[in-house]
């Protein structure tokens, strides 16, 4: 008799947990290429961003050469100039005060540290790449990946000084994902 009372005891918890697991439905999987095509759309549909652009001893000279400033006067010490933008340069960069004259000061004539800032007049659009795997933080999910400034329809002298040492284009960033609707969605990028 305890035999049979233990196996329809048995029995029931055993139906009751196929009852309530039936009831439960999983959550859809979410892949690196989905979360990098729900980032990159968010992106997409954000607005452009202003960026600045550090501009070294090579970029200054890459800016010469490309014509969008030109030197107006240069210092008894040899090392300092003015440079006056160009029309050319006019059309692709301001800079951060709004004049027109670049104040070339460095410390020393080989001063390796000193840069000035210049402000892309086109904006740019983040660009997602290098999507890791999907991680599963309770009920969200996560990635990691890198975030990076577009370049693309700037001018390629623009975007050669923007490469130069001193310029952040590329930042490590993390999504997280929420369950909307038995469908994934972008919570927040951070």
């Amino acid at each position: 008799m305890k035999r049979a009372v233990y196996v329809q005891a048995v029995t029931a918890l055993v139906l009751m947990a196929v009852w309530l697991m039936a009831g439960c439905k999983s959550a859809p999987e979410l892949t690196s290429d989905q979360a990098k095509s729900m980032i990159q759309a968010k992106y997409d549909q954000d607005p452009g961003a202003p960026f600045d652009i550090t501009v070294n001893d090579r970029g200054m000279q890459q800016g010469v050469h490309a014509n969008y400033w030109l030197g107006q006067k240069r210092y008894p010490n040899g090392y300092w100039g003015d440079f006056k933008l160009t029309d050319d340069g006019k059309k692709v960069v301001k800079l951060p005060n709004g004049g027109d004259v670049i104040q070339w000061r460095p410390d020393s004539p080989n001063d390796p540290k000193y840069t000035i800032v210049v402000v892309p007049l086109m904006d740019s659009h983040l660009r997602a790449r290098s999507v890791g795997d999907v991680q599963s933080i309770g009920d969200t999910r996560v990635v990691t990946y890198m975030e990076d400034v577009n370049l693309d329809g700037m001018p390629a002298s623009l975007q050669a000084i923007a490469q130069n040492p001193g310029n952040k284009l590329s930042t490590q960033r993390q999504a997280t994902f929420v369950l909307t609707g038995g469908a994934w969605t972008l919570k927040s990028i951070t």
